[in-house]
């Protein structure tokens, strides 16, 4: 298995307002969970139910999702 390089991390933008921080963060977290979850083979939004997604999410290492980042995964699955 081949390792992938590690990118450095870049420092937020200041001087933001906070909903844009928490946006930023919830979409990070739920494109982590799809991509766990495509893993694992579910490949629509019809098989990722909230407790298939915090499932997932646990099994990653991710604090349990909310509802809005359920729906925010679900979109984010074909």
């Amino acid at each position: 298995m081949s390792t992938l390089p590690v990118l450095p991390k870049k420092p937020l933008p200041a001087d933001l307002p906070r909903e844009w921080y928490e946006t930023h963060n919830r979409r990070l977290k739920a494109m982590r969970i799809a991509i766990a979850l495509l893993d694992t083979g579910v490949y629509t939004a019809a098989q990722a139910r909230n407790r298939t997604i915090r499932t997932t999410a646990q099994r990653i290492g991710v604090h349990p999702p909310s509802l809005t980042t359920c729906r925010l995964v679900r979109a984010l699955l074909p």
